[in-house]
């Protein structure tokens, strides 16, 4: 299929996007005035807007990332909020929320309110800083919560992502704390001590391997846990990057008792598994690991019922010196924003288990909704936020990392076959992405 084709006219202030598949249904025109939706329609006038022709695409509202490492400030040599922002654009995204596990560690109102207006100053999608439970993420003291919300910033997730919040009483007093202003304690389910020393998920592969396992139990027992405790609390509570059946299961049963509980799972975990690292190539050591077949078709299920709430790309940029090294010394983590959407239509639009609107729903509506992101994950309507993104369904294309806007490069579909390609991408009704490429 072609691409969109525009209208000579460039009115910047009036864009009418053509005869799109409005969440993938029929055929409609959404014309945008300013920064909303002013009209949903057929056959609308273009009245000097500048014209994008989108027979055959989809048109979806702006995802929403609720776990992305943005590693600014202090690891500037692997992503800035710039690249990645702008690999998020590529990627549809018209927010993230950029994690805490920064140098310094975002667990002042000071760095995350840095955070935020870098954000602001890029310009390529909205930018909502997560802080720190804990200071300096060591699981000793809780943050400044408080005052990290009251920032310039206001900050509603909160998470030690890399880290588990391993003690119990922490964990409680966090859940109770963010209670006050309707918080979410994002938790990284990971037990320590069942981890140490682990490489790779815990099974027939790392034992025929010889490399250190990581069982699914250490993950599962830290979520059992904390769906106990944010029950007996009466608060939020958010399960970061799910990746054993068993999770599910816990998830699932927690949600059954009406619990406030949610979860996310990343489009790795939807794809690939532990066999891959038969290959010891680095670019597939990620964190929780990759696991098994088993689990990967568990997860998509999961996703497609709705037990599991949302996709997050847990997007983990690396310079080549951290990856290109030998199993054992090298970091843990994949670059995903540029890839997500593809990766989603692939695994679960293709294989007919989500059609167009539930991806609206896992990637735009409900990780909006559990970080309590206003603006965004909002119905493409008239008076609405025009935050969009317009892909073709039916490009297929090898993954090519050299066109990456991020600073890095570790993705595992180098040379991968995959559907679909952002071709448009709109904040608040200027565009960012236009014909696949950065505006």
């Amino acid at each position: 299929m072609s691409e969109p084709k525009k209208s000579p006219k460039q009115t910047p202030e009036k864009t009418l996007i053509r005869g799109a598949r409005l969440l993938g249904g029929e055929p409609r025109d959404v014309l945008i005035d300013g920064g909303t939706v002013a009209e949903v329609g057929s056959g609308l006038d273009a009245g000097g807007a500048e014209v994008v022709e989108a027979e055959g695409h989809i048109l979806l509202p702006g995802l929403v990332d609720l776990h992305t490492h943005l590693r600014e400030p202090g690891r500037e040599d692997s992503e800035t909020v710039l690249t990645g922002t702008r690999a998020a654009a590529k990627g549809g995204y018209t927010a993230v929320h950029a994690m805490a596990n920064t140098f310094p560690v975002a667990d002042t109102a000071g760095v995350v309110e840095q955070v935020w207006r870098l954000g602001r100053e890029s310009g390529y999608c909205d930018v909502q800083p997560v802080g720190a439970v804990t200071v300096g993420l060591e699981g000793k003291q809780l943050a400044e919560l408080g005052a990290m919300h009251d920032s310039a910033a206001g900050v509603r997730v909160f998470s030690d992502d890399g880290k588990c919040v391993d003690d119990a009483v922490i964990m409680r007093r966090a859940l109770e704390y963010v209670k006050a202003f309707d918080g979410v304690v994002a938790q990284h389910a990971q037990e320590p001590r069942l981890t140490e020393g682990a490489q790779m998920n815990e099974g027939v592969v790392s034992a025929e391997l010889g490399l250190g396992g990581w069982p699914a139990v250490a993950e599962e027992s830290v979520i059992a846990r904390d769906v106990l405790l944010a029950a007996h609390v009466g608060s939020r509570v958010h399960i970061c990057h799910l990746s054993t059946a068993g999770s599910v299961e816990i998830v699932r049963w927690a949600k059954s008792k009406g619990w406030d509980v949610t979860a996310e799972v990343t489009p790795h975990h939807l794809l690939l598994t532990d066999e891959l690292v038969r290959s010891y190539n680095p670019v597939y050591k990620v964190n929780p690991p990759l696991r098994t077949e088993a689990d990967v078709m568990a997860l998509r299920e999961a996703l497609a019922d709705g037990t599991i709430d949302c996709v997050a790309t847990d997007h983990a940029p690396h310079p080549h010196e951290d990856k290109d090294c030998e199993w054992g010394a090298a970091a843990m983590g994949m670059v995903g924003l540029e890839t997500a959407l593809s990766v989603v239509q692939h695994t679960m639009v293709d294989t007919g288990l989500l059609e167009w609107a539930q991806i609206a729903d896992r990637m735009s509506f409900r990780p909006a909704a559990i970080g309590r992101l206003a603006g965004h994950g909002r119905p493409v309507a008239p008076g609405e936020p025009a935050n969009l993104v317009l892909l073709d369904p039916a490009y297929r294309g090898q993954v090519d990392p050299a066109g990456f806007a991020s600073r890095s490069r570790n993705t595992p579909y180098q040379g991968h076959e995959l559907p679909g390609r952002v071709t448009h991408t709109w904040l608040r009704g200027r565009a960012t992405v236009m014909d696949g490429n950065l505006a």
